[in-house]
């Protein structure tokens, strides 16, 4: 049975869906052949029972063959009359005696038979088999006016047997053509059901062969069933992974040229030590200190530029397991206040800060804060003010800079985009992706508009409580 089940599984999904189809009308067709030949039999056997019982012989009729001082069958064999339905009737006494009175074939009486003949019985009807090996239907009966005697009557069931083989080459033949007719529209409503699967497995395998990302799938626009399910979802899949391959694509080629200019500069000063060191001609002293910052000072973009590509590099999928917790926003926004003031001295920066409790990863979320007082003290003129306030899970950094004019505004969170006003100044273009990725993954949105009077504001909203939750014992 299980190699049955092994080679079944190993068929096409086309001809498991035929052999199924076949299988299950077949057995369908074989319960209702069943039951109609069963109906049908019950229906003949029972017509031929009403026959019989229809059929009587009176007193009179059974008379003539009695000689009733020396008992049954006083006439000689031409009372052997012959009948359209050979009939075979008996006369049946009490004493078990019988004979044959109409009909060629005696049926064998049984004790039914003879219990209607002693009269504890009125009748009886079963079914037995003739001296010539032929099945009969026997019904045996009480004449009124005679005692003791009684009459069998019995009638061939060659005629239902017949109508019944009859009726079974014709079931049979119905069920062939049934079952063969069933694989065959099975096999055809596999194709017709399975050519989207075709299409969709011809397009995975034209993706596996070529890395197209490109391939969809024409899906009908009002379908909704579970093939254009699965080619949108193939669709989107797709398209997904375009997309992701562009940006990684992107990426690298952003990456490369960002890294590209720390390094000359890191090359050039590096050279320029080297050859005063060849040649023997030293530098001017406050020249190679301007030298030396300078060359720190390219190590130390390049350290920021490789942890932010770091922190870019992990999933979008959301926080990492185990190491979102429940933070204290406030303490975290004046963490990043204290070190925001070190890097602008000549800034005012005001603070208004409320509880605020969240979930999420307690160093992203401080870089992210650290980002973005990071940007508004780098576009905050020297003297100028910078205003934060957090409340109610709202936190707004409104700096007094030139601003950010409104078409670049849908470009400020993305990857390695800067404003041209701003590259000179020092910065990879990341800060605020990775602010925005941080947020999104703590369940918030943050945002930049221009701000009346002049600066940009940033908003951050994240879920949270004023009050951290109790804790689980």
């Amino acid at each position: 049975m299980s190699g049955l089940v092994r080679r079944v599984r190993a068929l096409p999904i086309r001809a498991r869906l035929s052999l199924l189809v076949a299988a299950a009308v077949a057995f369908a067709v074989a319960a209702v052949s069943l039951a109609c030949w069963f109906v049908v039999k019950s229906v003949l056997v029972s017509s031929l029972d009403e026959a019989l019982r229809a059929n009587r012989m009176n007193g009179q009729q059974v008379s003539k063959y009695l000689d009733l001082p020396t008992g049954l069958c006083a006439h000689d064999p031409r009372t052997h009359e012959q009948n359209p339905f050979g009939s075979s009737v008996q006369l049946v006494d009490n004493d078990g005696g019988s004979c044959l009175i109409i009909g060629t074939e005696e049926v064998p009486l049984t004790d039914a038979d003879r219990a209607v003949a002693e009269g504890t019985s009125t009748d009886a009807l079963h079914q037995a088999t003739g001296t010539d090996g032929g099945q009969y239907r026997v019904f045996t009966y009480t004449v009124p006016g005679l005692r003791n005697i009684a009459v069998s009557a019995a009638r061939p069931l060659n005629e239902v047997n017949d109508s019944l083989s009859n009726l079974a080459l014709v079931l049979v033949f119905v069920a062939g053509a049934g079952v063969v007719g069933a694989a065959a529209a099975g096999l055809w409503v596999a194709r017709t059901a399975l050519r989207p699967v075709d299409e969709l497995t011809r397009a995975v395998e034209h993706v596996a062969r070529t890395e197209d990302l490109t391939v969809r799938i024409p899906v009908e626009d009002e379908s909704e069933d579970e093939i254009a399910r699965l080619s949108h979802s193939f669709n989107s899949m797709t398209s997904a992974l375009a997309s992701s391959r562009d940006l990684q694509q992107q990426l690298i080629a952003d990456a490369g040229h960002e890294l590209r200019t720390p390094l000359t500069s890191l090359r050039t000063n590096i050279e320029l030590l080297t050859r005063s060191e060849e040649t023997g001609r030293p530098i001017p002293e406050a020249d190679r200190k301007a030298l030396l910052a300078s060359v720190k000072a390219q190590m130390t973009e390049l350290a920021a530029l490789i942890g932010d590509l770091q922190e870019l590099s992990r999933p979008d999928t959301g926080q990492h397991a185990g190491r979102a917790q429940i933070v204290a926003w406030q303490d975290v926004v004046e963490s990043a206040l204290r070190r925001a003031r070190l890097r602008g001295p000549e800034l005012t920066i005001t603070a208004d800060v409320h509880p605020w409790y969240v979930r999420a990863e307690p160093s992203a979320l401080e870089r992210a804060m650290v980002n973005i007082l990071d940007n508004a003290v780098k576009f905050s003129p020297g003297g100028g003010t910078i205003d934060v306030r957090l409340t109610d899970g709202v936190l707004t950094v409104r700096d007094h800079g030139p601003g950010i004019p409104a078409d670049e505004l849908p470009h400020v969170f993305d990857r390695f985009w800067r404003s041209p006003s701003a590259r000179a100044l020092p910065g990879s273009g990341l800060g605020l992706s990775i602010v925005a990725r941080t947020v999104q993954q703590a369940g918030g949105e943050v945002s930049l508009t221009r701000a009346d009077g002049g600066g940009t504001t940033a908003t951050v909203r994240l879920p949270g409580a004023p009050t951290p939750p109790p804790e689980v014992p």
